[in-house]
């Protein structure tokens, strides 16, 4: 009986089942997913069938990352459809409704008091604690959840506000919400994100930090399971942080970290570097 969490998928379904057979993955053991289950990889409609079932076999967890939640967006409206989307069988499944429906009632923030890990997509900004996050991700999920979806995702899309303020209110409350949790990698001290630089550390705009480095974070105590920067390839150098993107969808690998014990699994991309 193990737990195992897996990084940015991302339709790789095929390297998946590679890696789920080098950890001997049974029906005593668990998943956790980091997010980005779907897009740009070539199977993203078999990653969602598998994942789904598992999860009702209570045998998966997974938090919502922001490719998980473009698709999403798409289902409620297909003009958000990008060129390089690689959602077509998705939206053309039969059983699409219920994947969807599925997906929306998945949470942004998982938090395990038993085992002591939280996982999260891309981060948690550093003057937010653990309950904090839990509830504002909470007010993001309610929406999802809620017939109010659609118009969530018609106003999740933007860059503005660039920092949090717990007098926000409304849709640019709930999208700087959003954008924390999964799209964040550098941010100041204050929480004021940064969304143009997408590469490893060495892309670091002057007055910025990665989200999980900033001195005096108020999680630097935790520990926090994340995917979305596959640039950093698994390595944060700060303790109680696991970065577990590490680029399958590009050419590199996927990863599984066995919480029980920390011990690293990988498993290569069958992709080109080009796609």
């Amino acid at each position: 009986m193990a737990t195992y969490a897996i990084g940015d998928i991302q339709g790789c379904f095929d390297e998946l089942q590679n890696l789920l057979e080098r950890i001997n993955f049974n029906q005593t053991d668990t998943l956790w997913l980091c997010g980005d289950l779907v897009n740009r990889g070539p199977k993203s409609l078999q990653t969602l069938r598998f994942l789904k079932q598992l999860s009702e076999q209570s045998q998966a967890v997974t938090v919502l990352g922001n490719h998980d939640l473009h698709l999403l967006a798409v289902h409620f409206n297909p003009t958000r459809k990008k060129n390089n989307d690689t959602l077509d069988s998705i939206l053309a499944a039969p059983d699409r409704d219920e994947l969807m429906d599925w997906l929306r009632h998945q949470p942004l923030l998982h938090t395990d008091s038993t085992l002591g890990f939280t996982m999260v997509h891309a981060g948690i900004p550093p003057d937010w604690s653990i309950p904090t996050a839990q509830g504002l991700a909470h007010e993001v999920e309610s929406i999802l959840r809620s017939t109010s979806a659609p118009v969530f995702f018609e106003n999740m899309y933007g860059n503005k506000p660039k920092k949090w303020n717990s007098e926000l209110q409304g849709w640019e409350r709930l999208r700087v919400i959003t954008n924390y949790l999964t799209r964040m990698r550098f941010c100041t001290t204050q929480g004021e994100l940064e969304f143009a630089s997408k590469g490893g550390l060495e892309t670091q705009p002057k007055g910025f930090l990665p989200w999980y480095q900033h001195p005096h974070r108020k999680t630097d105590d935790q520990k926090i399971i994340f995917g979305h920067w596959a640039a950093l390839e698994g390595r944060t150098d700060t303790d109680n942080t696991y970065a577990l993107d590490t680029g399958c969808v590009w050419g590199s690998t996927l990863t599984a970290l066995r919480l029980d014990d920390l011990t690293y699994y990988h498993t290569p991309s069958l992709q080109t570097p080009s796609l």
